[in-house]
Formats: structure tokens, C-alpha cells, sequence
């Protein structure tokens, strides 16, 4: 038989809330061990070892939860079997449970006790499955509240840090939210506090909820999971820990070229069945320009300028200032009379003193001959020009693509790769019959 590890839950406030099946387990174990000595039952565990050296050393909380796992494997190996005292139940909002549950070194044996959850429904007044309530880790907000529309209950708000990322996940303005701290306790407190004041008025501690009526999260749920996936790879893995913006930018090129292709490679007909496999390649391509996209982002926060949610906020309040004939009755029947619109606010925006001021110089010379030719065509210049050589002729050549509505980089692109496919086939041709490659070619 495995050692064996017996969990005992300490409940949501101090020792008189403990169930006698949890002091009786205590009683008959002699070793003993406590996940944190910050919790006002924790007195009733007399002479236990804690783990608040843990805690002190590690550098995440993931760290701090392995580490708690392997000393209790280590010392439930030694001695057969151990007591491990846990806040609240040990099955509501406890990872080192979970992850002792799946560890095959042990034998977990759990002794359930009353959840700070039941004194937050009495102290709230609310039937949980009547309202539907979902239980949230504060530390964890952004991605398993993402999508929810509420109500929650956010347990384990514990620093001001904690509170400030709650409000900042939520993309709208709430009204007065519920704080429960210490419940059980006699300086048990509920009180109301107005939203934008969450970390500002509230002095949060290890013992501190909040109840949401209703939330709007800005992210959705499987873009949320990718972001703390990114900043995950940013912490453990040591490629991704020694990428700076500047290092990344090949890799933004690369795989925005490789979108580019997986675009021009979809079929003329969408709904063609053929074209199953092109779309799935372009989706897959577009995950990783994403990635890009992400990890930057992710830099971004890390150094205290942006986060993802303001890339989102900031391209969401652009997009709707600058489509007026969408959201602000401006008249625009056209796609030419958008663009018009468009340039022109932008140039309001920029202070721009030409229309032409902002065009990147290390754009591909036939994009930049592209860009060029609509911010003169949407000032009402078609674009000519009285030079001569190749370069004019070129010129002359992306204004007939602008004209026709074609991407003069997508059709050169297209073009060299349609090119290159018929020279494999002559190539292959001409070396099966020992032939040179212009003995073979089709025209």
C-alpha cells in the first residue's frame, strides 16, 4: 500500500468551526503539516510543520504548490501516513489537493469541512443554484471569468494587486459590488463599494471575497487562456524568457508572409469542398501571427505599458471613431467616400500636415507604390506620373492593379508562385527524360 495523505479541511474562520470528524483526524495523526499558518484555525493544529517557508522561497504560486506536494510525498514515504490541514474545505479552491489527488505516490484521504461558501450565501442571501452563481479565482480572473456574464463569487482577493486586475478585466463600467471579508469571525465585514473604489477603499486580506451581480470580461475564454499560456512560456520557458520586441520582429515577418500565402493559396470558390484543408492551414497560420501579436502584448505588460486588453480597448475605440457612417449617422454610401472619411480623420488625428505623412518608408516598394497612389486617389488625384523607365512603368503597372481592385504585391506573388510550380513540374520533367529544362517547358 501507498502512504498516505490525510487532508483535513480547517473551515472558513477560527477553531470553533471546526467538524469533530477534522479534530478527531488531527488527534490520531501525529505528523502533521499546514499549508499556511495565516488562518485563524490554525491554532487548533498543534505542533504542525508549515509551509510557510514555501511560500517565502518560491517564485510562483505553482512553484510554492509543488513543493508542498513533494514534501508531503517525502514525508508520508517516512512516516506511512500524515495529516495535512488545509483553509476551508479541502476540495473548494484548493490546487495543492488537486494536485496531491493525481500524484501516484500517495493515497489522499480528504475530511471535508464547512466552505467559506456556505457563510458567503448566508451573509449574501443568495441561493446559489437558484441564481447560478460560479465561483472564480481572484488570482486567476481574466481567464475563468472571460465570457461570464455573472454572478460571481471571487475568492481569494488578497492584495490590492489582485482587486486592481479584477476591475481592469472588466471592459465596463459596473455599479456597486459586495465585499465579504472574515467571515465567521467577529470582525466578520460585508459592505458595499462602488466599483471604480474596489482597490482603493478596500484593505484586502487572505480572508477576502467579492461578489460580482453581473460582469462583462473582455476577452473571450480562448483568448484569455492564450494570453496566460504566453506569459506562462515567458516564466519557464528560456527561449521565449530572452525575446525582447526587438528580437521578435523577424518572426512577426515571417509569419505574417506566411499568412499572406496560406491567403492566396484558398480557393476562387469558398465554399468549394476542396477548399477544406486551405482554410485549416490559413487558420492554423493565423494562430501563429497571433501568437505574435500576443507576445508582444505580453512584453508590453511586463514593462508596465500595455496589456492585451489595451491593445483590444484602443483598436475597438479606433475603429469606431474612424467608421463615423457606422456609429455616428456620417454619411457614406461608397467604399470611396469611407476611404475619404477615413484619411481624413485620420489626418485630424495624426495632425498630420499631408495625407501622405505616416507612410512607413520600409514598406515592399510595389505596397508603398500601392499606398502612395490610394491616399492621392482618396484626396480626389488620380496618381500619374510624366517620369520614364522601368521604375515609371512599374508605377503605371500598380496603378492599373488599384484600378482593377487587385493587391499588386498578392497578384506578383501569385504569379512567381504559379511560375514556380509549372518549373518543378518541367524540372522533374526534364530530369526523368535526361532533357535540359527549355527542351521540356510547355510556354
Amino acid at each position: 500500500m501507498r502512504p498516505t495523505v490525510v487532508v483535513v479541511g480547517l473551515g472558513p474562520a477560527g477553531p470553533d468551526l471546526l467538524t469533530r470528524a477534522a479534530v478527531d483526524a488531527l488527534a490520531s495523526t501525529p505528523h502533521r503539516y499546514l499549508r499556511t499558518t495565516r488562518h485563524p484555525a490554525a491554532v487548533a493544529v498543534a505542533g504542525a510543520t508549515s509551509f510557510d517557508s514555501i511560500y517565502e522561497s518560491a517564485g510562483t504560486l505553482e512553484e510554492v504548490y509543488a513543493g508542498i506536494v513533494d514534501a508531503l510525498a517525502e514525508a508520508a514515504g517516512e512516516h506511512g501516513t500524515v495529516a495535512y490541514a488545509v483553509p476551508g474545505s479541502p476540495l473548494v479552491a484548493e490546487r495543492t489537493v488537486e494536485l496531491l489527488r493525481t500524484d501516484d505516490r500517495v493515497d489522499v484521504r480528504l475530511v471535508p469541512a464547512l466552505s467559506f461558501l456556505d457563510l458567503a450565501w448566508g451573509a449574501l442571501g443568495v441561493d446559489p443554484v437558484a441564481e447560478g452563481v460560479r465561483v472564480v479565482d481572484g488570482r486567476r480572473f481574466a481567464v475563468e471569468a472571460a465570457g461570464e456574464r455573472g454572478p460571481l463569487l471571487v475568492a481569494q482577493c488578497d492584495t490590492r494587486q489582485v482587486l486592481s486586475d479584477i476591475k481592469l478585466s472588466v471592459d465596463e463600467e459596473m455599479g456597486d459590488v459586495t465585499v465579504l471579508q472574515r467571515l465567521g469571525l467577529p470582525e466578520a465585514s460585508v459592505t458595499s463599494v462602488a466599483w471604480a473604489d474596489l482597490d482603493r477603499e478596500v484593505e484586502p486580506d487572505h480572508l477576502t471575497s467579492i461578489y460580482l451581480p453581473a460582469g462583462a470580461p473582455p476577452v473571450a475564454r480562448e483568448v484569455a487562456r492564450f494570453a496566460e499560456l504566453v506569459r506562462t512560456l515567458r516564466q519557464r520557458c528560456p527561449w521565449d524568457r530572452e525575446q525582447t520586441h526587438r528580437t521578435l520582429t523577424r518572426h512577426l515577418l515571417e509569419e505574417t508572409y506566411e499568412v499572406l500565402e496560406a491567403i492566396e493559396a484558398l480557393p476562387a470558390d469558398a465554399e468549394a469542398e476542396a477548399g477544406g484543408e486551405a482554410f485549416e492551414h490559413l487558420e492554423e497560420e493565423l494562430g501563429d501571427l497571433l501568437f505574435q501579436v500576443v507576445f508582444h502584448a505580453t512584453l508590453g505588460a511586463e514593462e508596465g505599458w500595455f496589456t492585451l486588453a489595451d491593445v483590444a480597448r484602443g483598436i475597438h475605440d479606433k475603429l469606431v471613431h474612424r467608421h463615423p457612417h457606422v456609429f455616428a449617422g456620417v454619411q457614406a454610401d461608397t467604399p470611396a467616400e469611407v476611404v475619404t472619411n477615413w484619411e481624413q480623420i485620420k489626418r485630424d488625428e495624426k495632425g498630420r500636415a499631408s495625407i501622405m505623412d505616416g507612410i512607413g518608408d520600409g514598406l515592399p516598394s510595389l505596397l508603398y507604390a500601392h499606398k502612395v497612389q490610394r491616399k492621392a486617389a482618396s484626396a480626389g488625384l488620380e496618381p500619374v506620373t510624366d517620369e520614364e523607365g522601368l521604375g515609371a512603368e512599374l508605377f503605371a503597372l500598380v496603378d492599373r492593379c488599384r484600378r482593377a481592385q487587385v493587391d499588386p504585391e498578392a497578384a506578383l506573388r501569385a504569379t512567381a508562385a504559379r511560375f514556380r510550380d509549372r518549373f518543378q513540374v518541367a524540372e522533374a520533367a526534364a530530369a526523368e527524360k535526361a532533357l535540359s529544362i527549355t527542351e521540356v517547358w510547355p510556354g
